[in-house]
C-alpha cells in the first residue's frame, strides 16, 4: 500500500548582488533562477528579504539633516537613540506603543507592530564613508511592491506564483527574531481551517493557520541576518490552495488585541 507523501523544497539562490537604486529586480531574479538550474513552475512562491526590495525602490534616506520634532526629543530621553534618527521613525509610524532604553516600539504606518519601524541600518556598506548617515525604510507599501513582483516574473517565465516579502522582527513573550510576513501576493496570508474534522472526527471551531508567517520564517533560516548574501528563497510544494492574499489578514485588529 503506498502513502501520500509531502514535501516543501526552500531553495536559497546564492551569491545575489548588492541591489541598487532602479534594479529589475524580476528580472534579476528569473535570470539568477536560470544561472542555477532553477526552473520557475506553477504554484512557485519566491521569498525576497525586505532590504533588497527597498533598495531597488530608492528607500534610502539620510537621517543627519532632520529637525527632530519635540515628540523625538522626549523619546531621546527615554531611549538615548539620536533623535534625528528617532523622527524618522516617527515619520513611518501611525503610533508609539513602548518606549524604554534603547527600545522603541511603534505601529507602523502600514499596521504591524515592530521596532524602529522597520529602518535598518545593517548591510549598507555600498553607501561608503557616508553609511554612518544613511539607513533602509521599508517598502512604502509591501503588498503592493509583492504585487508588482508578482506580475513581472509571470510576465518573463509565464508561470503563475506567489511572492513574500519579509522582514526580521522581534516578538512579545519570546527572544530572538523570526523572519514574519510583510507583503504578499498570490497566495494565502491565513488559512482557516474552520469546519474541518480532526482525527477524531471533531470539527475545529477556532483554527486559523499563519501560512504566510510560517512560510516566513522557514525562508529566513536559509536567508541568514550577516553576510550570506541569499535574499531569494525560492519554495515548492505550499501545502494549501493558492488565492490572492493581503498583509490584513496577518493583523489583529487592535480592539481585539488583549496585551494593547
Amino acid at each position: 500500500m503506498s502513502v501520500s507523501q509531502k514535501s516543501m523544497i526552500y531553495t536559497a539562490i546564492p551569491d545575489f548582488p548588492m541591489v541598487q537604486n532602479g534594479d529589475d529586480l524580476a528580472l534579476m531574479i528569473v535570470n539568477f533562477c536560470k544561472r542555477y538550474n532553477i526552473c520557475i513552475e506553477n504554484g512557485d512562491i519566491f521569498v525576497i528579504a525586505q532590504k533588497i526590495v527597498s533598495k531597488a525602490e530608492g528607500r534610502l534616506r539620510d537621517f543627519s539633516s532632520l529637525i527632530p520634532s519635540m515628540q523625538a526629543l522626549e523619546l531621546e530621553t527615554v531611549t538615548k537613540k539620536d533623535p534625528r534618527f528617532i523622527e524618522l521613525v516617527l515619520s513611518q509610524s501611525k503610533k508609539v506603543i513602548r518606549a524604554k532604553y534603547n527600545t522603541l516600539i511603534v505601529e507602523h504606518k502600514n499596521g504591524f507592530i515592530c521596532a524602529n519601524a522597520g529602518i535598518d541600518h545593517s548591510n549598507l556598506s555600498d553607501q561608503g564613508e557616508l553609511a554612518e548617515n544613511w539607513v533602509l525604510l521599508l517598502p512604502d507599501d509591501s503588498d503592493r511592491s509583492a504585487q508588482g513582483l508578482r506580475i513581472a516574473i509571470e510576465n518573463l517565465v509565464g508561470k503563475e506564483i506567489g511572492i513574500l516579502i519579509i522582514d526580521s522582527h522581534g516578538r512579545p513573550w519570546r527572544n530572538g527574531t523570526v523572519g514574519v510576513t510583510i507583503g504578499i501576493s498570490g497566495l494565502p496570508g491565513l488559512v482557516d481551517l474552520r469546519g474541518q474534522e480532526d482525527l477524531s472526527g471533531f470539527k475545529l471551531k477556532v483554527t486559523t493557520v499563519g501560512a504566510a508567517d510560517e512560510l516566513a520564517a522557514g525562508a529566513s533560516l536559509l536567508m541568514g541576518q550577516a553576510a550570506e548574501k541569499t535574499p531569494i528563497i525560492h519554495v515548492r510544494g505550499f501545502p494549501y490552495q493558492r488565492r490572492e492574499g493581503s498583509l490584513l489578514e496577518l493583523l489583529r485588529p487592535e480592539e481585539d488585541d488583549l496585551f494593547r
